[in-house]
């Protein structure tokens, strides 16, 4: 038994879908709350991506928790149910539901769960336990510790560090458009998935006339969402993928990219008549499609932002633009460890912490002191990783470690799909 008092058995940081589903397993599994905290002063999930039309990519049957408990009081079902529209979205007939509907339902799920919002956790220390400090002030200490820190833009190397008056992260758009008066001055999205293609419909609406898309792919590739993609965000996948070499595992992510890095059919298509639309009244062309290039070298002079791209057929080409709106992805949040904890923790060949098995960090103390990690598993776990797919099944999993008993049973039987062995005999 340990020397030292504990405030809590786990805390989780970081209240974004990964945690929330988190908190209501764990709940229900122990009947005790499990505590949440979040930096921001309440509810919020991509706050700024909530651009028009927004849909998500995943079915709303794969909430917080219906995957691995059905029956628990927050689903997305019991929330619609219980909100008075369920009828009215049904008969909306969603192939894929609003960003903002799926927003609000984490909101009233979180108002279910020991969320302690405004309180932010900026270092994570050891001493035979974990101390938590925010602001310098010591917020509690915890048997376990389990990570949802979600992601933050990624920015090319290129812009980083740079003021550029006319570069725009793709999730301050909404709010910069009202000051965005020069419709007619090219305008470029720098970013070929899904967020990308959001802001391009963003500012077609707005009335910009010479909006340019750009993108690394040699097309803008639609999302796979075919049944045989899918297989890729099963458990019975994530059990074989785990157990696959490294190098083998990192070849099969670059080749599964486009089950997760690719832009919805509908926004294709909404894109496409869009532009056909507005060029069938008034003329000109107010879209251009730029796939194959790569940002490598900015600079800014008189209002314009000046562009060199590699492309990939060779060679390089410059583009000018009074906006340009960076859409490139996201990045996990770095870990609030100490410079003494962040020693005891094993790294992998990129510098990143070896997650195993049950999302939890391979470091010094692990048998007695766990740490789990949410969305930062791609290279162990899979493509399904950072997804929204099996959010429940991966706190479900971590909700099992943690009581070192099976609290939820995974079941994935229904199988036809025969992978490879990586060990033949």
């Amino acid at each position: 038994m340990s020397r030292q008092r504990y405030d809590f058995d786990t805390v989780a940081i970081g209240a974004g879908p990964s945690n929330l589903s988190l908190a209501a397993l764990y709940e229900g599994a122990c009947g005790r709350p499990l505590p949440v905290f979040e930096r921001s002063p309440g509810p919020t999930w991509h706050e700024g991506l909530m651009l028009p039309g927004a849909r998500l990519q995943t079915s709303w049957i794969k909430d917080l928790v219906s995957l691995v408990d059905p029956r628990h009081e927050l689903s997305f079902l019991n929330y619609i149910v219980s909100t008075g529209r369920v009828y009215a979205f049904l008969n909306a007939q969603f192939d894929a539901i609003p960003r903002l509907e799926y927003a609000r339902y984490l909101a009233w799920a979180a108002g279910h769960l020991d969320i302690r919002y405004g309180t932010a956790v900026d270092r994570v220390a050891y001493d035979d336990g974990f101390e938590l400090y925010g602001g310098g002030r010591l917020l509690g200490r915890a048997r376990h510790v389990v990570f949802g820190l979600g992601t933050r833009p990624h920015v090319p190397s290129c812009f980083t560090g740079r003021t550029l008056p006319g570069v725009i992260l793709a999730e301050h758009l909404m709010g910069r458009l009202p000051d965005l008066t020069d419709r007619d001055a090219p305008a470029v999205v720098v970013g070929g998935g899904q967020t990308g293609a959001e802001c391009v419909l963003a500012l077609l609406r707005a009335g910009f006339h010479d909006v340019q898309w750009m993108g690394r792919r040699h097309w803008f590739a639609p999302l796979d969402d075919s049944p045989p993609a899918n297989d890729f965000y099963r458990p019975s996948y994530l059990g074989f993928f785990t157990g696959l070499p490294e190098a083998t595992r990192r070849r099969l992510l670059s080749e599964q990219v486009a089950t997760s890095d690719g832009v919805s059919m509908s926004s294709l298509q909404e894109i496409y008549r869009a532009e056909y639309e507005e060029r069938l009244e008034n003329g000109g062309r107010p879209l251009t499609l730029l796939p194959g290039r790569d940002v490598v070298a900015v600079s800014g002079r008189g209002g314009v932002v000046t562009m060199r791209c590699r492309l990939t057929t060779g060679g390089h080409e410059f583009r000018e633009a009074r906006h340009v709106v960076l859409a490139t992805g996201r990045e996990p949040a770095p870990l609030p460890f100490d410079a003494e904890m962040a020693e005891m923790v094993e790294l992998d060949a990129t510098g990143e912490p070896v997650v195993e098995q049950h999302y939890s960090l391979l470091w010094k103390h692990a048998d007695q002191h766990r740490v789990f990690v949410q969305n930062r598993a791609r290279f162990t776990h899979g493509i399904n990783d950072p997804n929204l797919s099996l959010l429940s099944v991966r706190a479900a999993y971590i909700v099992n470690a943690l009581f070192e008993r099976e609290a939820y049973r995974i079941r994935d039987e229904h199988t036809f799909t025969v992978w490879p062995d990586s060990h033949p005999r």
